[in-house]
């Protein structure tokens, strides 16, 4: 199969294109390297079944002709990091919006099958623990620019459901929680494991933001994959969203406390303000966790890969790749 991988070049993109390349698929790469790096696909330049584009899916012309030369389509590419989002809240909407429905339209004109990466923001601050897919969105107001992610990525949900009743669209729609593992980074992916890990191994104090009593489900990178391939691949998932992500939750005080030990770091662990970080102007989720019953039964996913394990393989990838420890 050819699938053409928009994002590609990204932390979660580059993984799932080494798992297509690895079972034989040819794989086309879209990717405007705003945050993704070129690095992350190397070992696959100059392999026939693989090509990279530069370019972005703001351009209809170019995804047009990636999309119909397809045999389906894996949409991540998207602006990224809270950080990002709330200081470019315009590129954020446009990017993620217009650029979306730029995919969509070109898969259902000719036809293509596509697998639409949301997000777990989508719940925004609902008070549902753990969060499931029917359950309810609340939002804060809209001067606080974080929510325009979260509001982006659920009218590219909108957007798809839109083409699949008035075009037939195929699409499925997998919401990711928390991913990391290997060539995730602070600034591409906005990751507080990245960051940590960074930090711990320099010994610069870990910056926890707020009291930290806020937690996140931690999916490692193999189990995000994994659930992206069954989207695509089972028919139960047509016209239906997933959410994708571990049931496991820890707090971010526990998870600097759980990276220092790994490491053996000697690193303080601080409490910093958010409005120190990203202005006067941010809402925090206090928790995130999935119920995974849904992917579970329809895909057959289950996150198999445990936070510690997790954790270790990611520490010992940075450093063998960023030189440090």
């Amino acid at each position: 199969m050819r699938y053409l991988v928009t994002g590609g070049a990204g932390y979660i993109g580059s993984n799932l294109v080494d798992d297509l390349i690895e079972r034989g698929d040819e794989v086309w790469v879209l990717d405007d390297l705003s945050s993704g790096k070129r690095e992350n696909l190397m070992h696959h330049f100059g392999k026939k079944n693989f090509r990279f584009v530069e370019g972005s899916i703001l351009d209809e012309p170019l995804v047009d002709e990636l999309v119909a030369d397809s045999y389906a389509v894996f949409h991540l590419a998207a602006r990224l990091t809270v950080k990002f989002v709330h200081e470019h809240p315009l590129d954020t909407l446009r990017v993620n919006v217009r650029g979306t429905e730029v995919v969509l339209r070109h898969c259902n004109r000719h036809g293509k099958r596509v697998v639409l990466a949301s997000s777990s923001e989508v719940y925004g601050i609902s008070e549902q623990r753990p969060f499931r897919e029917d359950g309810p969105r609340v939002l804060g107001p809209t001067n606080i620019p974080r929510w325009s992610y979260s509001t982006a990525k659920a009218l590219d949900e909108h957007m798809a459901y839109g083409y699949a009743i008035e075009g037939g669209l195929k699409f499925s729609a997998i919401r990711y929680f928390n991913s990391y593992g290997p060539r995730i980074d602070e600034a591409g992916y906005g990751s507080v494991i990245a960051r940590f890990i960074q930090r711990a191994f320099t010994g610069e104090p870990l910056e926890v933001y707020g009291d930290g009593n806020q937690s996140r489900a931690f999916t490692y990178i193999d189990d995000t994959v994994n659930g992206t391939i069954l989207a695509m691949e089972r028919d139960e998932a047509l016209g239906e969203v997933f959410n994708i992500g571990s049931p496991f939750e820890i707090t971010i005080n526990d998870l600097a406390v759980k990276i220092r030990e790994l490491i053996g770091s000697k690193s303080e662990i601080v409490h910093v303000p958010y409005e120190d970080i990203y202005g006067p102007h941010f809402d925090d989720i206090q928790h995130r966790v999935p119920d995974t019953s849904k992917a579970r039964d329809l895909l057959g996913f289950e996150a198999k890969v445990d936070l510690d394990l997790g954790l270790k393989r990611t520490i010992e990838w940075a450093r063998a790749h960023y030189g440090v420890g």
